[in-house]
């Protein structure tokens, strides 16, 4: 049987349109990304692809000063068009593979996520996922997390293909976009993003913020 035909709604207290309070004090919601039309994640690949590209960089003026030839360097290839081919290329690199991946997913991304009072998890679903199995996907996790049907919940929290786990207490920056529906959620070593629609975002966004005392925030 199609999982979609037969929907199971999840237990607990509905607190947002999406957001479902659960009989173990998680709250749990699904959200679909639409890829094309929300860029929010090639956004963020071409943010690290800059970081990479400015240490390349520093660490390549760097070797021109210990050589003498600091200033050759900068007239000669930083001031110069030749700098930006580098950048071009990965952008267009990057760009073009983001679009083959979106394809491929269908242009979606959907995820589950849970949070309570200490951390939120974003459980990164199967490529086939469609709105109705996420929202059965939803009740059999908490149904797991409340002692009822634990084998079908267990066994759909290890399809998950990867998860992302933020610790509330160790999250030093929050950054809200809320045209992009998204939340990031940043630690030292650890970034993450936790999306919400229009209708469940304000709730998401003043939990993650009020409990994330070392961050600083960005609404």
């Amino acid at each position: 049987m199609n999982m979609s035909e037969n929907v199971r709604m999840p237990e607990g207290q509905k607190v947002t349109e999406n957001i479902y309070l659960c009989p173990d004090g998680k709250y749990r919601w699904t959200y679909e990304l639409n890829m094309l039309k929300n860029p929010v994640i090639l956004f963020t690949v071409w943010k690290i692809c800059g970081i990479v590209l400015l240490i390349l960089l520093l660490f390549s003026f760097l070797l021109e000063v210990f050589d003498g030839d600091a200033a050759g360097w900068v007239t000669g290839f930083l001031l110069t068009p030749g700098i930006l081919i580098v950048p071009g290329i990965m952008l267009l690199l990057t760009a073009a593979g983001y679009l083959i991946l979106a394809a491929v997913y269908g242009w979606k991304y959907m995820v589950l996520f849970e949070m309570d009072d200490k951390e939120v998890v974003h459980h990164q679903m199967p490529v086939q996922f469609q709105k109705a199995q996420a929202l059965s996907w939803l009740a059999a996790m908490a149904g797991a997390a409340s002692g009822s049907f634990t084998a079908a919940g267990s066994g759909m929290a290890a399809a998950a293909k990867s998860s992302s786990v933020s610790s509330f207490e160790k999250v030093t920056k929050v950054v809200c976009r809320k045209r992009f529906h998204t939340i990031m959620v940043n630690e030292a070593l650890e970034k993450n993003q936790i999306y919400a629609s229009d209708a469940d975002y304000e709730f998401v966004k003043e939990h993650i913020l009020s409990r994330c005392v070392r961050a600083r925030g960005k609404g």
